[in-house]
């Protein structure tokens, strides 16, 4: 698995996704007004839509949660208007970043992403500056517990239409275009393969390697983004080995 994305499953089994299911739910809550506003308030005719309200479900949000929130977007509950704006940095070790955020106030989303990165040792970029080293694809994940053998995984989803599966510790990270993640899900459910989560992602085309104090340092600025009122997703292009990745995971 990609390093950030085996950092964010091991932070998963340590519980700290539960620790901060407010926040959560905050972002979640903004995507879906965000994609409603833009593509309307009917799931079948938005597929933005229909895939922020199956993220939102895979975390346990309440079903009027989600109907308000998409209410906001159409404009029949009144509410924050928010815009998107994805900033590009550069983190110690020569780290490239991609910071999403969603916010009602670009000034404050500004500031905060820029004096979070100057603390921990990062600076802004300009655009295009990083984003050519990221791929916009779908990323399925499925655990080992649900039975499947790696041969019979790798099998059914190419079968349905995923690019690639890379192989975890404990789950199958399943790579699809964006455009075929809705496709790829309903082909796996349909032949009964329980999927955890699904998510459009960024993913790096080439990597910096990282030891453990560097490791250490990156991480703490991965998780002051994404702790940052504004920040909806942090991806990065760092690579960092298991057994290091272990080691942190066990001083969260």
């Amino acid at each position: 698995m990609s390093g950030h994305s085996k950092w964010a499953s091991i932070k998963h089994k340590k519980g700290a996704a539960d620790a901060k299911r407010g926040k959560l739910f905050s972002r979640l809550i903004r995507v879906i007004t965000v994609a409603a506003r833009e593509g309307g308030g009917d799931p079948k005719n938005n597929a933005a839509l229909a895939q922020a309200i199956d993220k939102a479900k895979e975390n346990n949000m309440p079903a009027d949660n989600i109907d308000r929130a998409i209410k906001r977007g159409t404009g029949e509950i009144k509410g924050a208007e928010y815009e998107q704006i994805t900033y590009e940095a550069y983190a110690p070790n020569g780290v490239a970043v991609m910071i999403e955020v969603m916010t009602d106030n670009r000034n404050r989303a500004a500031s905060d992403v820029r004096s979070i990165l100057t603390k921990h040792g990062g600076n802004m970029g300009a655009q295009g500056s990083v984003n050519w080293m990221f791929s916009r694809k779908g990323v399925i994940l499925v655990g080992k517990s649900a039975g499947l053998s790696e041969d019979e995984m790798i099998d059914l989803a190419i079968e349905g239409g995923a690019d690639d599966v890379n192989v975890g510790d404990d789950h199958f990270e399943i790579v699809v275009d964006p455009a075929a993640l809705d496709n790829v899900k309903k082909y796996l459910t349909d032949k009964g393969v329980a999927i955890e989560s699904s998510e459009i992602t960024m993913f790096p085309q080439t990597t910096v390697k990282l030891d453990k104090d560097a490791a250490k340092k990156i991480l703490r600025l991965m998780d002051a983004l994404q702790d940052a009122e504004d920040v909806q997703e942090v991806f990065a292009n760092f690579d960092i080995p298991d057994q290091i990745l272990e080691e942190i995971a066990k001083t969260i």
